[in-house]
């Protein structure tokens, strides 16, 4: 099919930092991905590192999802518009824009429900086999690729997808104005789950962590109150909030958040932690509790972009880290380090 370019054409060939095992990360020079007739082709300018990628980078896997083969990393990304496909405008070329890292099949019976997140055919960003954005290009259909206002840096354009997760999270657990939270964990998707309940208009924002620093960071982020777990039994605290949220991953946060809810609330898992673990069926039953989890998103670039844009939600503090292409390994193992959120690499820069 037809691509439309610039008059300077693109190159055949990018720069890209690839995974070929456990910690093997490389650079190379790999094919500019085709544009079919539904995608852009957007040049990267900025790449938020997430937990998946680094559990990709040191395990080699998540799940069921092994790296078999060559795998560029990175999905949380953002940049500008270089070639469209034939169906697309050419007039979307130089559009700065933030990737909703994903491709449905739109046929499928949850694509045609609307729960697109859901397909059972989805290719997904730095998803083996699905090449990610450590690249100087990436491919992705119109529809995905959503412009961004100026008032956005490349950075906060990137973190829409985190964002993006907290905005579903906070669409299941029912968030409204006056209500009360609980999240378990002040990691990356905690804080930004904070901002984003005191966004949707929670009255009280409650934040648990084993780390004395994450806990002081979580209050200015949102929480209302921070609880150190190992101090207080959150179980037994009489916190008695809406919904809880745990982006810790920990079997005890989970419980004992469960056990924080008042009758007919909810609690939602967004960390990825044990496959399997106890719940305490008989409060969840007695209190009516829903517990449900959360997969991706669907339709939330829209809220995100509105609440960076208006101040509500501020991403850009987030980054404590900034690393080039050839320093890919180190924002990989920067979350190591207990004053690291959100660390972001830029595939246009080389150190040599």
């Amino acid at each position: 099919m037809t691509t439309t370019v610039p008059e300077n054409s693109l190159p055949e060939t990018m720069t890209a930092s690839v995974l070929s095992g456990v910690k093997a990360l490389a650079i190379e020079e790999v094919p500019v991905p085709p544009v079919d007739a539904d995608e852009v082709l957007v040049e990267i300018a900025a790449v938020g590192v997430c937990g998946s990628d680094t559990h990709y980078y040191r395990h080699g896997r998540i799940g069921d999802f092994v790296v078999d083969g060559p795998l560029i990393l990175g999905h949380e990304c953002s940049g500008t518009i270089v070639a469209v496909g034939s169906d697309v405008p050419p007039s979307r070329i130089g559009e700065r824009v933030a990737i909703e890292p994903q491709k449905n099949c739109r046929r499928c019976r949850e694509c045609r429900a609307g729960r697109y997140n859901l397909c059972p055919n989805m290719e997904f960003y730095a998803t083996p086999p699905i090449d990610g954005a450590f690249a100087r290009y990436a491919v992705i259909r119109t529809e995905f690729a959503h412009h961004v206002p100026d008032s956005l840096t490349d950075e906060a354009a990137a973190l829409l997808e985190p964002l993006s997760v907290a905005i579903t999270t906070m669409r299941k657990a029912g968030v409204a104005p006056g209500s009360s939270i609980l999240i378990a964990g002040a990691g990356p998707i905690g804080i930004i789950c904070a901002q984003t309940a005191r966004a949707f208009g929670a009255a009280e924002i409650i934040v648990t962590d084993l780390v004395a620093e994450r806990r002081e960071r979580a209050l200015r982020f949102g929480a209302t109150r921070v609880i150190d777990p190992t101090q207080v039994n959150v179980a037994e605290a009489g916190l008695d909030v809406n919904a809880f949220v745990d982006a810790s991953g920990s079997p005890r946060a989970v419980s004992d958040g469960i056990k924080a809810v008042r009758p007919a609330g909810t609690a939602v898992l967004v960390g990825l932690g044990s496959p399997e673990m106890t719940l305490p069926v008989e409060h969840i039953q007695n209190l009516e509790i829903t517990v449900t989890g959360i997969f991706r998103y669907t339709d939330t670039w829209p809220a995100a972009i509105h609440l960076v844009a208006s101040g509500q939600v501020d991403l850009d503090s987030l980054v404590t880290g900034q690393f080039d292409l050839d320093h890919a390994d180190e924002a990989l193992e920067s979350d190591t380090h207990p004053d690291s959120l959100k660390s972001i690499v830029y595939p246009g820069r080389r150190s040599r």
